[in-house]
């Protein structure tokens, strides 16, 4: 008998989750006994990435071993995000305008969420700027960055590490090696972890629909709609048509990521995946210096998903309270989106967070935050899934425009991809 793929252990452990959580609607204990098993799991990942960013740009630097091609490479990169991001926020704005989600609501029919956590940190994001992103790219301290998880600066720090290995030459081959042997261990490592996916989903999944039953979706299920027709929308057209432009058939590209994009649904985790999205573009013809640089630095900068969520979001908050955002004030939400939404990966419940910073600035009651509160995690699983297909998208358009991209490989990778399921 044929062992059951990866995807669909996953998909089994989100389904029996979900009838779990249906059953024990409003039951604490369901939290109580399952909270930890998903938490544990999402840990385990955390604990493999930092040691897999540093690893695999060390190496990948150290191969290329020239600082402009590194400069050049960043900078591309940047420019690529920034344009995509662009686009994701404007579709956003488009949905919202076409099909209204937020009008017609009644605000007294729906429950209001808590999001005195995220207050805090909204006032950090609100005074945050693009500079203080670029600053805070340099570590003070390493060994801060790593205790904090500063993704930014540890890709700062192991791209300058990288160069002064290539920099000695033979001198730094013992070290080098030491890298790629651990790049390798922590690979194997992520192999095995993922083998716990399924149990770690069960547990997550049936915690959240435990506590805001699915009852509770059903006020907001017009703005749940928009959102995820807009999401898939983004998906097979704008990215697609981006595929299209540099060769590559966005359905090949989710056909190698399905294990990841069912896990990244399911978790609302994208770092859950980050260490598999590496490797399996790696495979697909991207070498390893760019997946390695690209796609750690696409989780602060190009959350396609997250931004088009945020533009929808604001508008929604915006027509539930009556209020008639003129063309003006929609540039405006686009321009504070741009700057508040990079750079802020780490902060806990970002899009949130990002969320209540932007809409103070444009006018709109920060308050309406807390209507949608109850379902973020609904919506936070389609924003995800987007965000991890745009960053592996993001690694094969820089490939293609460092001219690096090995359609060979790629191509033999998806074949024998296919082949074995």
């Amino acid at each position: 008998m044929r062992k059951l793929g990866l995807a669909w252990q996953i998909l089994i452990g989100l389904i029996l989750g979900i009838i779990l959580g249906t059953i024990f609607y409003g039951n604490p204990s369901v939290e109580k006994f399952l909270q930890p098993i998903g938490t544990i799991f999402i840990r385990l990942i955390k604990m493999i990435i930092i040691p897999i960013v540093i690893s695999s740009i060390v190496v990948g630097v150290a191969g290329a071993g020239d600082i402009k091609k590194v400069g050049k490479l960043g900078g591309k990169t940047i420019i690529y995000f920034e344009i995509i991001t662009t686009v994701a926020i404007v579709i956003g704005l488009a949905a919202a305008n076409i099909f209204q989600p937020g009008t017609g609501i009644h605000l007294d029919s729906l429950a209001k969420g808590d999001i005195s956590s995220y207050l805090s940190t909204e006032k950090e994001v609100e005074s945050h700027s693009l500079a203080d992103t670029f600053i805070n790219i340099v570590p003070q301290n390493i060994f801060a960055a790593l205790t904090e998880g500063n993704i930014l600066a540890i890709i700062f720090f192991s791209v300058m590490f990288g160069l002064g290995i290539a920099a000695i030459g033979e001198k730094g081959r013992p070290v080098l090696q030491f890298f790629q042997a651990t790049s390798e261990a922590m690979f194997n490592m992520t192999n095995n972890i993922m083998k716990l996916a399924p149990i770690g989903v069960f547990a997550l999944i049936g915690v959240t629909v435990s506590k805001f039953g699915i009852s509770s979706l059903i006020p907001l299920s017009k703005l749940i709609i928009v959102v995820y027709a807009t999401m898939i929308f983004f998906v097979l057209v704008i990215l697609g048509l981006t595929a299209k432009l540099v060769k590559v058939n966005i359905f090949s590209l989710l056909k190698i990521l399905k294990d990841e994009l069912v896990l990244a649904f399911s978790t609302a985790s994208s770092e859950a995946v980050m260490p598999k999205i590496i490797e399996k573009m790696e495979k697909f013809g991207c070498p390893k210096v760019i997946t390695s640089f690209v796609i750690p630095t696409g989780y602060s900068f190009n959350l396609d998903g997250s931004t088009l969520y945020q533009a929808i979001a604001a508008l929604f908050i915006a027509q539930m309270y009556g209020i008639n955002m003129s063309l003006t004030q929609q540039i405006s939400l686009v321009l504070v989106l741009m700057v508040t939404s990079k750079g802020i990966a780490g902060v806990p419940g970002v899009s949130l967070v990002v969320l209540l910073a932007t809409l103070g600035s444009v006018g709109i009651p920060i308050e309406g935050v807390a209507f949608i509160a109850g379902i973020d995690r609904i919506l936070d699983m389609a924003r995800t899934t987007v965000n991890v297909v745009g960053n592996s998208l993001a690694a094969i358009v820089v490939s293609k425009w460092e001219g690096q991209y090995d359609g060979q490989k790629g191509i033999k990778y998806l074949a024998s991809f296919e082949e074995r399921n």
